[in-house]
C-alpha cells in the first residue's frame, strides 16, 4: 500500500469548496495516479483555480541551473497566470495574491537545507501572513527519510537563498513539517495549515513509500540522488565537478586532475561507512569541465542507515585538495546571488567548514565539531514532527 500524499487528502476533503486558489507547484506535484495538482483543482467542481506558481527550476522543472531566473508565463491549458518565484521576486506580490482566499503549496523537498523549495515556502508563508491569505501545505515523503540528522548548522550572517535559517544540512523533516517549524519556531506566523500524509513513517526512504519518483528538479533526476546529495551539493563550492551534465549528478565526483582507480582506492581505504567508491571517469556536457574529461568516483550508497552523506562529502572535498593542492580551489562568488560571500560558506551555512578544510582539520574531526548543534536542532524539532 503506498504513501497518500497531502494532496489528494486535500483534494478528497471539502476544504477547498467555494474559495479561489493559487497553486505553488512543478512537475512533481502528481498524487499517486500522477496526475498534476493543477489539473486536479482545475476540475474541482467547487473551487476555482485562480493562479499558479513556479519555484526555483520553474513551474515546468526546465530551466536547469542556479540563477537562471524563469519569467511570468499563461497556463495555455488552464487559463491561468504562472507567477515565477525565481525571478525579479522571490515571494508573491500582492497583486499576484489579490484574488486568492487560499494557497496551496505542494513540493516536493529532499531534505536537505539548501534546497530552495523549502524558502520558496518560507517567502509565500510571509507574503500570506502580510496579505492575510491562508496557506494550505500538502505534505510529502522526505525522500532520505525522517530519522537521521546530520551536518553544519547555518550561523547568522550567512543567510541566503540556499539557507535562510539555522539549521542542519540534512534536517530529516518533511515540507509540511518545516513549514510548522519555519511558521512556530521561526516567527512567520501565518495562518497555516499542513495536511498530513497517510502511510508514511520516519524510517521511510522513498523507495518504500510506494510512489513514483519524479524528477523534483533538473539534476535530482533519480531517488538515488537524493541519497547522496546533502553531502554532494558542497562540491557546487568548488572547482571539482559535481556531475553536472552527466546522467548522475552528485553521484559522479571528479576533477581533470584525478587518476580514478587511486584516488577511489584512498578513499575506500578511509573505511567511511555504508558507502563504496568505484572508480570513474566521465565527460560532462555542461557546467564544469565542460567536454573535458574528468576522474574520480561514483559514489555507491551500500548502507543507507550507516551512510553518512555529509561527512563523506567532506572527506572527498580533503581528497581533492590533498591530490593536487595546487589545482583545487574553491569557487569565488557570485551564487545564489550572493556576490561577496565564497559559494562553499553558503552552502555549509558559515566560514567555518573551509576554514577546518583548509587547516588540514580530519573529516572525522569536522563532523564531530558540529554534533552538539545537530543534537540541539533535533530536540528544537520534537514539537513540530506529525509522524
Amino acid at each position: 500500500m503506498s504513501t497518500v500524499p497531502g494532496s489528494e487528502r486535500l483534494l478528497a476533503s471539502n476544504a477547498l469548496d467555494g474559495k479561489r486558489v493559487g497553486v505553488v507547484c512543478n512537475p512533481a506535484s502528481v498524487d499517486r495516479g500522477l496526475r498534476h495538482i493543477a489539473e486536479r483543482v482545475a476540475e474541482h467542481p467547487k473551487a476555482r483555480l485562480v493562479a499558479l506558481f513556479g519555484p526555483q527550476h520553474g513551474f515546468r522543472s526546465d530551466v536547469q541551473d542556479n540563477m537562471i531566473e524563469t519569467r511570468h508565463g499563461h497556463d495555455q491549458t488552464r487559463r491561468v497566470p504562472v507567477y515565477s518565484l525565481y525571478s525579479e521576486v522571490r515571494e508573491p506580490t500582492s497583486e499576484m495574491l489579490r484574488d486568492l482566499d487560499v494557497l496551496v503549496v505542494d513540493l516536493q523537498d529532499v531534505g536537505v537545507r539548501i534546497y530552495t523549495y523549502i524558502y520558496t515556502l518560507a517567502n509565500c508563508l510571509k507574503a500570506a501572513k502580510r496579505d492575510g491569505v491562508k496557506v494550505i501545505v500538502c505534505d510529502r515523503p522526505n525522500p532520505i527519510g525522517g530519522v537521521q540528522v546530520e551536518g553544519m548548522t547555518l550561523v547568522p550572517g550567512f543567510e541566503s537563498f540556499v539557507g535562510m535559517y539555522p539549521i542542519p544540512m540534512r534536517h530529516g523533516m518533511t515540507i509540511g513539517e518545516i513549514a510548522r517549524l519555519f511558521n512556530g519556531h521561526f516567527g512567520i506566523a501565518a495562518d497555516l495549515e499542513v495536511v498530513p500524509m497517510q502511510g508514511w513513517t520516519r524510517d521511510m526512504y522513498w523507495d518504500r513509500s510506494g510512489l513514483t519518483w519524479i524528477i523534483s528538479s533538473p539534476n535530482i533526476p533519480t531517488f538515488d540522488t537524493t541519497t547522496v546529495y546533502p553531502g554532494g551539493v558542497l562540491f557546487e563550492g568548488t572547482n571539482v565537478s559535481e556531475g553536472r551534465g552527466t546522467t548522475r549528478p552528485f553521484e559522479l565526483i571528479g576533477a581533470p586532475w584525478v587518476v580514478a582507480e587511486r584516488f577511489a582506492e584512498a578513499m575506500n581505504q578511509r573505511g567511511l561507512p555504508g558507502v563504496f567508491f568505484r572508480p570513474a571517469l566521465f565527460e560532462p556536457t555542461f557546467h564544469k569541465h565542460a567536454k573535458q574529461g574528468c576522474a574520480g568516483c561514483q559514489v555507491h550508497v551500500r548502507d543507507r542507515w550507516t551512510f553518512r552523506p555529509v561527512e563523506t562529502a567532506v572527506a572527498l572535498i580533503e581528497a581533492f585538495r590533498a591530490t593536487a593542492p595546487e589545482q583545487f580551489a574553491w569557487k569565488a562568488p557570485p551564487y545564489e546571488y550572493e556576490f561577496e560571500k565564497m559559494p562553499i560558506d553558503c552552502l555549509a551555512g558559515s566560514s567555518v567548514l573551509r576554514e577546518q578544510i583548509d587547516a588540514g582539520v580530519p573529516a572525522d574531526q569536522i563532523a564531530r565539531s558540529w554534533q552538539a548543534d545537530v543534537d540541539r536542532f533535533f530536540e528544537t524539532r520534537q514539537k513540530f514532527l506529525l509522524y
